[in-house]
């Protein structure tokens, strides 16, 4: 049989309801270092409640730095995994899948929220020393803290940072560990030729670019359990066309590599390392063929995202193959219960479990 929208997906031994994934949307709701609140857990759980297959966090920072804003979600501690353990036990007392995102902002960190303007923080004004690859800003931000080239105990650390945040995800019952190397962050400016100008064994070449992403994927899929998925998440292209820059056919190449390095899923998105980026369309399923092209250069699962709203659209990646999983974040925002509705809409109410205290709402 093809499988659908409501198919259950087993990866590893993990196995996930349907293929419904609640994409990682930041929420910068912390109130103090990175703790999550009632907000994370009421954000999370409905999206739960509402039928999906799998919820993901925000971007969850693995060191104090790695913040975009200093209201991001954080890993860093023992106090942070015990502050998401009863969201994680929600999202699992729902039938749902749980992960994390495990993630580094590099020069595009300290920042103030979107809402209050997006702009670099000085240090006195609480702000902090970015890190990247290369000692070069983010462009046209002015009084943003330093941006520090990494040196070798930084990429060291680093590697050990998102290791140790790993464990801390497992202690707070993660079932799915996904490492974020999209959307201009640290792992991406590292695969980027457009922010990586180093010379060493992690600049350079196509190989020494994205030696990072590979060691990092391989400690985490080192302490994460056998029978629990890694997935990575990549932007297929940088969308800068006048420049030497990451793209689609890069990231074709990347994904064997990556598989090999422990990833069991590509969540496949795009752009967000220069703010010159020229992306030549959106719209409904825009982003959805850079999927598919690299799932035709690996064996690992894909997960396709960017613009996908409707139950017919989402399922009709499935059906056709397109996508292993379809990855769904404002529309989750606009409608927390997206899976519960669209097995209506696609008459598959038999296959979806409406809470007890919700039927009155789906009959």
């Amino acid at each position: 049989m093809t499988d659908d929208l409501f198919a259950p997906l087993t990866i590893r031994e993990t196995t996930v309801r349907n293929r419904v994934m609640v994409s990682p949307m930041c929420q910068y709701s912390c109130d103090t270092d990175g703790l999550a609140t009632d907000w994370h857990e009421v954000h999370l759980g409905s999206r739960a409640t509402g039928g999906a297959g799998i919820v993901m966090t925000e971007a969850t920072a693995v060191e104090p730095r790695g913040r975009i804003t200093p209201n991001d979600l954080g890993i860093w501690s023992d106090e942070h995994a015990e502050a998401l353990a009863p969201i994680t036990d929600f999202i699992a007392d729902r039938g749902a899948t749980s992960a994390i995102q495990l993630a580094h902002a590099g020069r595009k960190a300290s920042k103030t929220r979107p809402w209050d303007g997006s702009d670099p923080l000085s240090p006195d004004e609480g702000g902090w020393e970015t890190l990247a690859p290369s000692a070069t800003p983010y462009p046209y931000e002015e009084g943003r803290a330093e941006t520090r080239k990494m040196d070798r105990d930084d990429v060291d650390g680093l590697v050990e940072d998102f290791a140790v945040a790993a464990e801390r995800a497992l202690d707070a019952g993660f079932d799915v560990a996904e490492v974020h190397a999209a959307h201009g962050y640290l792992l991406h400016e590292f695969l980027s030729p457009v922010t990586n100008d180093r010379d060493d064994e992690y600049g350079g070449d196509f190989e020494g670019r994205t030696r990072l992403l590979r060691e990092v994927t391989a400690a985490v899929r080192e302490v994460w359990p056998d029978d629990r998925p890694v997935f990575v998440r990549v932007s297929a292209s940088d969308w800068l066309p006048d420049r030497e820059s990451w793209t689609v056919e890069d990231t074709a190449r990347l994904g064997p590599l990556l598989a090999e390095a422990g990833a069991d899923l590509i969540d496949v998105s795009s752009g967000g390392v220069h703010p010159d980026q020229q992306i030549p369309q959106t719209g409904p399923n825009y982003q959805v063929r850079y999927a598919e092209r690299v799932a035709e250069n690996t064996d690992a699962l894909v997960g396709a995202v960017g613009g996908i709203t409707e139950p017919a659209q989402a399922d009709a990646l499935i059906r056709n193959g397109r996508a292993d999983l379809a990855i769904v974040g404002r529309e989750h925002l606009r409608d927390p219960y997206f899976a519960l509705h669209a097995a209506e809409a696609l008459g598959a109410t038999d296959r979806v479990e409406v809470p007890v205290q919700y039927r009155r709402g789906f009959q």
